[in-house]
């Protein structure tokens, strides 16, 4: 991949990013660190966190800020995003990331399952919104600003609604709905909210989980594009959207899979 574009109004803006320790999460934490934000990111993955924050020190002399916590306890999450904005200023984008894409039949779903499922998959995306809404509206009032820019993850998944993923299917679609109204109830206070789906990520998860070399053979025929979609292009998107070049942008869904859908 060649470099990615340079926003100079991330330059020095603080970024919360859930589920930052791996995969898209963490070519996010890179992506947004390399465009000089000030970047914090939770996960349950503490090794392969304060590996990136290590690697990331060395590459830019900036070491994010982390907290291990599960964006399932409410207020651990709502708490970590107070604390990193103590730390590192102003909140001014919030790209909810964490979630679980575990396989389950219908008849397998049993009610704990079915709430544990909507707990990381849609709960702690408007969670987390909550918290992050109120503290850029707080700012606002303070000192007129840009507003903020909330970045919901949902997945093609959802308009695609393959079999075995019920609970993550329907979070996951609930998450356009809910990008869309919160793009309403947040709109007075300049705070955008849109939504990403992506296609099939490489991730070193999807190698070692689902990516086989028939199911990438396959995937590949329904593609227009027959490259592998990469985290590093998906955090590109994300950098878009927290951006003041998208700032006319909300209420919006944005699909990146190659021609999938």
């Amino acid at each position: 991949m060649g470099e990615s574009a340079n926003y100079p109004s991330l330059s020095g803006r603080c970024v919360f990013i859930t589920g930052g320790a791996t995969g898209i999460g963490a070519a996010m934490v890179e992506a947004f660190a390399l465009q000089n934000s000030k970047v914090a990111f939770v996960d349950l993955d503490s090794t392969a966190a304060e590996s990136l924050c290590e690697r990331l020190e060395l590459k830019t002399g900036r070491r994010p800020w982390f907290q291990q916590i599960d964006v399932t306890d409410v207020p651990a999450l709502q708490d970590s995003i107070k604390s990193a904005v103590a730390e590192l200023g102003p909140l001014q984008a919030l790209v909810n990331n964490a979630a679980n894409d575990q396989r389950h039949s219908p008849e397998n779903v049993t009610p704990e399952s079915w709430r544990d499922c909507m707990a990381i998959n849609l709960d702690a995306t408007f969670f987390a919104a909550q918290a992050a809404a109120k503290i850029m509206t707080e700012a606002n009032h303070q000192v007129k600003s840009q507003g903020g820019s909330i970045i919901n993850f949902s997945s093609i998944n959802a308009l695609l609604g393959p079999a075995n993923m019920p609970g993550y299917v329907a979070a996951k679609a609930g998450i356009v709905g809910l990008s869309k109204a919160l793009a309403a109830d947040y709109g007075a206070a300049d705070i955008r909210v849109n939504a990403i789906l992506p296609g099939w990520v490489v991730t070193e998860r999807q190698l070692d989980t689902w990516l086989t070399p028939e199911a990438e053979a396959d995937w590949m025929e329904q593609v227009s594009l027959k490259q592998r979609l990469l985290p590093e292009e998906v955090a590109n998107l994300a950098l878009f959207l927290a951006a003041d070049d998208s700032r006319m942008i909300t209420g919006q869904s944005f699909t990146i899979d190659g021609g999938r859908t």
